[in-house]
């Protein structure tokens, strides 16, 4: 009899009604063009860390270049094992994945200690080393699930949201507070003018156009602003048509102890906001990760490390603004972002194509992301309102995790002279507001409602993850 039930809940050929939307497979011009707004979301933070390591080395631009494009296959290929899973890798979830930020200030302590053949090698060994750990621990990591009942839940969805925000302010002020055009009236009509148009785009439009909208204001965005002289087309300078990232092209791993350490601690940390993020996602999406769903999420985010470190990338974790992505268009398959890593195969294997993704000037794309993260943390405050706020410890809990979560968002150098290992996760507010929320729940309510929220957040019948509403026999 369970069988049966499977098979009719997994759909069938006369009925694919009861397949959950995070499994629906779409027609191939939506998969692509709803794709390809995921990768507009995320491309400027794939690409930031190559280009901050690689000035830092001094590489040449044909080096800058491959770096780039190892990371872009390395995104494609890790996105690509979190959709669509293999054995017990991968949440199968509308997950996208990517070199992490966290990772590029102790790789900088890294390249700043040697030269740059030796410095890469050392790098590669410890993020090799670091993914593998990572996911040989996922099992162990993940049963701290049990400790997220909404309260702590929406708390760090929240705080996930709001911690973004700098991110948007960034990339339409700009970066440099010295620079001629920080700030500029340019940059912030940009900025300003992408992000209304967003928000009228969501509005007006119905239908497929609407799930697109992102997209079409990115699009005219940067239609706008060529003539106003801010679109930046040097990229193609240097790119070449097409290149295929060999195995420890750029280096061979090397192994030092002190390297090695710094990159598991951001790997710890990256595991810490991947199982918030998985968390986050769940509750939009409709499917609460449950233990064995957080599990292989977290071993794609070690094997998609330890993959990226052979190919020529780095650390590799969640992306969270496009999460933000997925709560603003409700677009729920994780089809869609398996063939967003699809692309960005395709954008590693063809420098020239990537090029034409980085035309999005800063500014329309800041704009943009401020309606993508606003989304996230809406995403949390409905998480929360599941939580009794009106019970005064729970809203302490909620007020102190913000509060210390934002302390490294507000003012960035604030723990600057800690030690380097405590750093690694107080910059990180995501992290250090997740700890907090653990602790405070438990401090005022012990394990008060746990059981409970570990039940709602294990999918039915999840024996593999992201299994769409499988009734097994014990259910």
């Amino acid at each position: 009899m369970p069988l049966f039930l499977t098979r009719r809940n997994r759909g069938t050929r006369n009925g694919r009604e009861n397949i959950h939307p995070v499994d629906e497979m779409l027609p191939a011009g939506k998969l692509f063009a709803y794709g390809v707004q995921h990768i507009a979301a995320m491309y400027a933070g794939v690409v930031a860390p190559p280009l901050i390591i690689g000035q830092a080395l001094e590489l040449d631009p044909l080096d800058m270049t491959l770096l780039i494009g190892a990371s872009l296959l390395t995104a494609g290929l890790a996105t690509l094992l979190q959709a669509i899973g293999v054995w017990r890798i991968g949440a199968r979830m509308p997950f996208v994945n990517g070199v992490t930020f966290g990772s590029v200030a102790p790789i900088l302590a890294i390249v700043a200690q040697h030269d740059q053949q030796q410095a890469l090698s050392v790098v590669y060994g410890s993020v090799l080393i670091a993914g593998i750990l990572a996911f040989i621990a996922a099992p162990y990591f993940s049963r701290l699930v049990r400790f997220f009942p909404p309260l702590v839940n929406g708390t760090v969805i929240t705080l996930i949201g709001l911690s973004l925000f700098p991110v948007a302010i960034g990339w339409i002020a700009g970066q440099d507070s010295e620079a001629a055009d920080f700030a500029s009236p340019l940059r912030v009509g940009l900025g300003a003018g992408t992000f209304l148009l967003v928000l009228v785009l969501n509005r007006v439009l119905t239908g497929f156009l609407n799930r697109i909208a992102l997209l079409i204001g990115l699009i005219i965005g940067t239609l706008v602003a060529w003539p106003l002289g801010a679109v930046d087309t040097g990229t193609f300078a240097s790119a070449p048509i097409f290149d295929v990232p060999m195995p420890f092209e750029m280096a061979s791993p090397a192994f030092n102890l002190s390297a090695t350490i710094s990159i598991c601690v951001v790997m710890l940390v990256a595991m810490m906001e991947s199982t918030a993020d998985m968390i986050a996602l769940g509750e939009i999406v409709d499917r609460p990760a449950g233990e064995k769903t957080i599990a292989a999420g977290l071993r794609a985010d070690g094997a998609g490390s330890a993959l990226s470190a052979v190919f020529g990338g780095f650390t590799c974790s969640a992306f969270a603004q496009n999460i933000g992505l997925v709560a603003l268009t409700r677009v729920k398959s994780r089809f869609v972002v398996a063939a967003a890593g699809g692309v960005l195969i395709l954008l590693g294997l063809f420098p020239i194509a990537g090029a034409v993704v980085s035309l999005v000037p800063k500014p329309v794309l800041g704009g943009a992301a401020l309606v993508l993260f606003g989304s996230v943390a809406a995403s949390g405050m409905k998480t929360l309102a599941k939580a009794d706020l009106g019970d005064s410890l729970n809203a302490l809990v909620v007020a102190g995790s913000l509060g210390i979560g934002m302390i490294p968002i507000v003012s960035p150098n604030f723990y600057e002279h800690f030690p380097a290992a405590l750093r690694t996760v107080l910059d990180s507010g995501i992290s250090t507001g997740c700890l907090v929320a653990l602790a405070l729940n438990l401090l005022f309510n012990g394990l008060r409602g746990s059981e409970t929220s570990e039940e709602e957040s294990t999918p039915v019948g999840s024996e593999e993850p992201g299994s769409p509403g499988t009734v097994t026999a014990g259910a």
